[in-house]
């Protein structure tokens, strides 16, 4: 092995070999137990960010984990064709030349989209095999594939035949830059500081007038009612009565609804049920007129008064006030924070738009869904994920499917010249099935699927559905959908509702819900706020010029790229370190608790990438003292166990323990932890140094070091096996060393069984004396820390006061603690006996003495002494304290005060002897 770890020496060269060998594929073993995740498909416009990094990790280890378990497992990957982003990426390209997708036309518009994704489209695939990810590559998906788009079109058509689909007119999220409905996801709610005007609207009596307050002056014209609240006394009254609708000339009526807030304005609330989603609602229930006052541009139409018609938007609100206040009917103007939607990709304000669009009913598929996660047929870890997705379905609205857009999968219906509607699988099937002649003309609809309907298919549409595939049979349902809360009902939910209706079986039996990645501060990443770190950066590192013009590229504002500069070059004045993938992906794990944002702190891949360095230099040192010696592989028995190989591997079944429990309920962060402790404390901090003293010593019998090296090399050969689905290509580069030498067989550690415990190794009488072995050690190695008494310097050892337990363990492992402790030799001291004037250290009543003469500074030992003294002291008042408190000793169970009263008699004791001994200090 080099002296030097290098991850980018082994990382894409091991990548390459398991592609090519097909180890990702699934087993195809139809005894085995099937495993099976669908990946969030990302967008094919996208690349690798922390959050995906985090995300694909921890399916990654999953699938690692169950594939050497030997479960027939398939990770099944793919991309989105992400309508609305990808289009508008194209279009970009094709403004730099000065040519627009209506210049193209569709059908060549969409040409250039396919051209586009040929070429730059995997992007974000290549960066998941940077990672490390397992996926069968084989069976990559694209939704926009044919074989796709075929179980898109028999579910639009079928929930079509079934009534659960329909054409209507209602408000939408409308981006007046794209021209599209858009989803809820994509709007960006932004806090800004606005107006609340306060208007007077007259009676239509001539009696008087309300006020009322809004911050959208301009959608007063497509007013159609006042709201009051029905207990609020000071309009009860005028409930029913009828106010004269200013600048638009048309009388409304004053209704009564409790959604009004009392406290809000003046408690008079304007009514526009075709331009605010609430008062949609309200209009609904009231059966109110809806007036469209909005085209496409968000420019005001032929709806409102001559002298508004084709104003812009924000132009009109300027426009209406003026006039209001000129009729004297502005009666103030007060400042109000308000929250602005803006479309995430356009940046446009986003308009609640009256259109007919195309909707899914939701209701009748909720009650399935909701019905599976009640019946505990699909899980969420953690369960209080559960409330979020049953509040959002149990007041699920209808489902906007149309965007209108080009690049997407094109609504299956077409209409005739009268605009009547026909929806099938083709033109050819739809004139069929309605007898309709050549002689009639058809077109099909301009607009395509939300990109959330097609992904709602993911589970089965990616197997093969609608054909009853063998894959679909083998690893369907899947069994766990790993995703981020914050699309639980934008995908989760829809899937489930789909799946359940088209497939009649839960899509996944577990839904394991990861949090967000933040910085260390705990802000989101954002470009805008300079703190979005590439994981591919981490991996292969990058300098600090190149990092800041990555950070603040795109920027347009001069004293944002100013800020962004400075921050980042107080943060990382070096850049990054090349830290490697297994770091990277440790550091993901060790921040994994369920359901927790993650703070990502570059500090932490730093330690991780140390570990790494640490499991390479302790195989190296096992490799050199193994190569070329038997290691007892061969099934023979001639060979011995020490204690310590015996601790170790005992050890080595506690830990296999943990950290299967902790995979299998999704505690990457126990999982992660339980191996660091081992490998790092127990294994190359103990172990290996408990093994040189055999491995070394010329009179130790060749059955004992046989022993020590078989153990060696088995341990860290299960080791290996143990991380590899957290740390993949620095377990397969060692494993390929030293499988021989531990007897395994195989081309890779990917396919090699996950280890499992055996009971039967677990040694109380090994851990216990290796417990006391490392006490006494430590103990000593404090007395030479704080006595500046160099490590290597070999010194004299009483023990005094010790057990006949103490004494045996001292006969199990003289040899191991006189080399461990660099100790000249060891005294047991029996009752009576003296010892000159020492250091001490105790473990448990059994003091260890190292004399002073010649090695110790007297002054630093008595201050030791005494400061060791004094915190006795304050611990022996704070129990005595406890024991002295009636309501404490009356209250609390018995075992608990007799424990508390074993400590002081024990603290107590420890007291007087270290008293005793700074006494004997003194008279030097």
């Amino acid at each position: 092995m080099d002296k030097t770890y290098q991850p980018n020496a082994i990382e894409q060269q091991w990548y390459k070999t398991w592609e090519e060998n097909g180890y990702f594929k699934p087993s195809g073993d139809k005894e085995a137990k099937s495993y099976s995740i669908m990946i969030p498909p990302p967008n094919v416009t996208g690349s690798l960010h922390m959050g995906h990094g985090f995300q694909e990790s921890i399916m990654d280890a999953l699938i690692r984990y169950h594939r050497m378990q030997g479960d027939n497992t398939l990770w099944q990957v793919g991309t989105d064709h992400a309508g609305i982003a990808t289009q508008m990426v194209v279009e970009r390209l094709l403004g730099a030349e000065g040519v627009s997708r209506h210049d193209l036309g569709r059908d060549k518009f969409i040409e250039k989209v396919w051209e586009w994704k040929e070429e730059s489209g995997g992007t974000i695939t290549r960066q998941l095999r940077r990672l490390g990810a397992s996926p069968d590559w084989s069976r990559e998906r694209f939704t926009m594939d044919d074989g796709f788009y075929k179980a898109v079109q028999e579910v639009f058509v079928k929930l079509y035949e079934d009534g659960l689909i329909y054409r209507g007119k209602r408000l939408v999220n409308w981006d007046p830059k794209f021209h599209t409905a858009i989803s809820d996801l994509e709007v960006l709610n932004e806090e800004k500081q606005g107006h609340l005007w306060h208007f007077r609207y007259p009676l239509s009596d001539g009696s008087g007038h309300l006020v009322v307050a809004t911050t959208r002056p301009e959608t007063m014209l497509g007013d159609t009612a006042v709201a009051v609240h029905p207990e609020d006394e000071r309009y009860q009254h005028l409930i029913g009565k009828t106010i004269k609708l200013p600048l638009a000339d048309r009388e409304i009526p004053i209704i009564a609804d409790e959604y009004v807030d009392r406290e809000f304005g003046t408690g008079c609330v304007k009514i526009t049920p075709a331009h605010d989603f609430n008062d949609y609602e309200m209009g609904q229930r009231h059966n109110l007129e809806m007036i469209n006052i909005l085209d496409a541009d968000a420019h005001l139409n032929d709806a409102v008064p001559e002298k508004y018609r084709g104003m812009e938007r924000f132009a009109a609100r300027t426009q209406v006030v003026d006039d209001l206040d000129a009729l004297g009917l502005l009666e103030k103007v007060e400042p109000h924070t308000l929250k602005v939607p803006h479309g995430d990709r356009s940046g446009a304000v986003i308009e609640p738009w009256l259109t007919d669009q195309w909707y899914v009913k939701t209701q009748p598929l909720a009650d399935e869904a909701i019905a599976a996660v009640e019946d505990g047929s699909v899980e969420f870890v953690p369960k209080n994920y559960e409330n979020m997705y049953f509040s959002w379905m149990r007041d699920i609205q209808d489902w906007c499917i149309s965007r209108q857009l080009w690049w997407g999968h094109r609504i299956p219906a077409w209409y005739d010249n009268e605009g009547k509607v026909y929806v099938g699988r083709s033109e050819e099937e739809v004139r069929e099935k309605h007898n309709l002649g050549a002689d009639i003309s058809l077109r099909q609809d301009d607009d395509v699927l939300d990109t959330w309907f097609s992904s709602g298919l993911w589970t089965f549409g990616t197997l093969g559905w609608p054909e009853d595939t063998e894959a679909l049979k083998a690893f369907h349902p899947s069994s766990v959908l790993v995703t981020g809360f914050d699309i639980i009902f934008f995908w989760v939910a829809r899937m489930m509702m789909l799946t359940l209706y088209f497939k009649k079986e839960v899509p996944f039996s577990t839904v394991y819900v990861h949090g967000l990645v933040r910085d260390n501060h705990g802000q989101k990443m954002s470009k805008s706020k300079g703190n979005v770190i590439d994981p591919i950066d981490l991996i292969d590192g990058i300098d600090l010029e190149p990092l800041v013009e990555k950070r603040t590229s795109g920027l347009m504002q001069p004293h944002l790229r100013e800020k962004i500069e400075k921050q980042t070059r107080k943060d990382f004045p070096e850049g990054f370190s090349a830290f490697g993938t297994d770091a990277l992906r440790y550091t993901y794990y060790s921040l994994a608790s369920t359901g927790r944002d993650i703070k990502f702190d570059v500090g932490r891949i730093e330690g991780f990438r140390n570990f790494c360095n640490k499991i390479w230099n302790a195989s190296r040192y096992v490799l050199q003292n193994c190569e070329e010696h038997d290691c007892g592989q061969d099934g023979s028995t001639d060979f011995e166990l020490t204690i310590a190989d015996r601790w170790i591997i005992s050890q080595l079944q506690r830990t296999e323990i943990t950290v299967r429990e902790a995979m299998d309920t999704y505690r990457f962060d126990l999982a992660s932890q339980a191996l660091y402790d081992f490998i790092w404390s127990e294994y190359c901090s103990w172990y290996l140094e408990l093994s040189k003293p055999v491995l070394w010593d010329d009179n130790a019998s060749d059955a004992v070091k046989k022993g020590t090296r078989r153990t060696l090399i088995r341990v860290l050969e299960t080791i290996l096996r143990l991380a590899h689905p957290l740390m993949p290509f620095i377990t397969e580069e060692i494993w390929q060393r030293v499988k021989t030498l531990a007897g395994a067989e195989g081309d890779t550690i990917m396919l090699q069984q996950y280890p499992e415990a055996d009971n039967s190794k677990i040694d109380e009488e090994a851990e216990a004396a290796i417990a006391w072995l490392k006490q006494v050690t430590d103990g000593i190695r404090n007395i030479r820390g704080e006595m500046k008494i160099a490590e290597k310097k070999n010194i004299p050892l009483f023990f005094k006061n010790g057990s006949p337990r103490d004494q045996e363990l001292l006969e199990q492992s003289r040899n191991l603690l006189t080399k461990l402790a660099n100790l000249e030799e060891i005294t047991w001291l029996e009752s009576g006996e003296s010892a000159p004037a020492s250091a001490t250290a105790l473990v448990g009543e059994l003091e260890l003495l190292v004399p002073m003469a010649g090695l110790i500074d007297v002054k630093a030992e008595s201050a030791r002494l005494q400061k060791e003294i004094d915190k006795l002291s304050k611990e022996l008042a704070r129990v005595e304290g406890k024991l002295n408190n009636p309501k404490f000793v009356d209250k609390a169970p018995e075992a608990v005060v007799a424990k508390e009263k074993d400590k002081l008699a024990e603290m107590k004791g420890a007291q007087e002897r270290l008293q005793q001994q700074l006494e004997e200090i003194s008279n030097l």
